[in-house]
C-alpha cells in the first residue's frame, strides 16, 4: 500500500438520505474515510495570481483547467485572506471523475491546505472553512483528511473519528455518474429514504469485526438510484460479490465507483487483479481505508 497522497479519495462509509428540503437539497448522514490513493497536488507560490497544470491518466475528464476547484478554493480563500500570495498548481488526475471519490473536493482541499501551509495559516482558521464550503458542501470535510461523522447537507462536521484499517478494492466500471441525476432517480422512485439521524461517535466500534458488523447495519439509500443511472454499478458490485473473501461492498456517494472490503491485503490485493483482468477499462485500485 501507498503512503496518503495529498488529495485522497473521499469514501462513504455510509450515506443515508432524507427527502428534499424546501430548498432542494437533501440532508444526509455519512461516515467519511479516506484512501491511501489519490490525486497529487503541488504547489508553487509567486505572484499574485493562481494557475494549474493539469496532467495524469484522468487529466481530460477533468475538464477546463480554468473551472477547476483548485482554483475555485484559492481564489475564494484570497478574498476572505487577500494578503495571501499567488502560485502555481501542478494537478496529477489518478481518480476518475463523476466516480463519487470525491476528487474534485479533496483536490480543492488540498489546495488550501497547501496555501495556508505556505502562508502560515493554521488549519483551524475559519477562513479556510469558508472558503471549502464556497466550493461545496463535501469540502471542508477533506481538509483535514481524517474520518468523521457528516451531517445536513454534508457541511455539518464531527470531530474526527477513530476507525479501524480497512483492506479495500476501489472498482469504477467506467461509467460516469451525474450526482443531480441520481437524485432525480431517487426522488422521482419509491425508494425508501432515511428518516431518523443521529449516529454518535461513542456508536461507532474501534475492533474491526464489530465495525465491519456495525457497516453492514446502515446502508447508502443512494444506491437503487444509482442502479437506475447506470446499470455499470449493479455489474460492478455483482462481480465483486462472487468472491468468497469480500466482507462489505457498497457504492461511495452517488457511485459509480464502489469498495469492497477484505480482512486481509493479499485478499484485496488479489482480487484487484483479479477485476483487473477481467475488466481492463475499469479502472481498480487496492488500497486501504482509514
Amino acid at each position: 500500500m501507498t503512503s496518503r497522497p495529498s488529495a485522497p479519495a473521499k469514501i462513504n462509509l455510509f450515506l443515508h438520505v432524507g427527502s428534499a428540503r424546501a430548498d432542494g437539497y437533501h440532508p444526509i448522514e455519512s461516515l467519511v474515510a479516506f484512501a491511501d490513493c489519490g490525486d497529487d497536488l503541488q504547489f508553487s507560490p509567486g505572484g499574485d495570481a493562481f494557475s494549474i497544470q493539469v496532467s495524469g491518466p484522468f487529466a481530460k475528464a477533468a475538464g477546463d483547467p480554468e473551472q477547476n476547484l483548485v482554483l475555485k478554493a484559492a481564489r475564494a480563500l484570497k478574498k476572505k485572506l487577500p494578503g495571501i500570495g499567488g502560485g502555481k498548481f501542478s494537478l496529477t488526475k489518478n481518480l476518475p471523475a463523476g466516480a463519487g471519490l470525491g476528487g474534485g473536493s479533496s483536490d480543492a482541499a488540498a489546495a488550501l491546505r497547501l496555501i495556508a501551509k505556505e502562508n502560515s495559516v493554521a488549519l483551524n482558521d475559519p477562513a479556510l472553512y469558508e472558503a471549502a464550503l464556497a466550493c461545496g458542501a463535501d469540502v471542508p470535510v477533506c481538509l483535514e483528511r481524517k474520518a468523521r461523522l457528516i451531517s445536513g447537507i454534508g457541511e455539518v462536521l464531527s470531530a474526527p473519528v477513530s476507525i479501524p484499517a480497512l483492506h479495500a478494492v476501489l472498482v469504477w466500471p467506467a461509467a460516469h455518474v451525474s450526482t443531480p441525476a441520481v437524485y432525480r432517480a431517487f426522488d422521482e422512485a419509491e425508494i425508501p429514504r432515511s428518516t431518523e439521524f443521529g449516529i454518535k461517535a461513542s456508536e461507532i466500534p474501534l475492533e474491526q469485526n464489530a465495525f465491519v458488523k456495525f457497516l453492514k447495519k446502515q446502508n447508502n439509500d443512494l444506491t437503487r438510484a444509482a442502479w437506475r443511472v447506470t446499470p455499470h454499478v449493479a455489474e460492478a458490485e455483482a462481480t465483486l460479490r462472487a468472491v468468497d473473501h469480500t466482507r462489505l461492498i457498497r457504492i461511495s456517494g452517488s457511485g459509480s465507483a464502489l469498495f469492497a472490503i477484505y480482512e486481509a491485503a493479499s485478499d484485496a490485493e488479489t482480487e484487484a487483479a483479479a477485476v483487473s483482468a477481467r475488466y481492463p477499462d475499469w479502472w481498480v485500485k487496492a488500497t486501504m481505508l482509514r
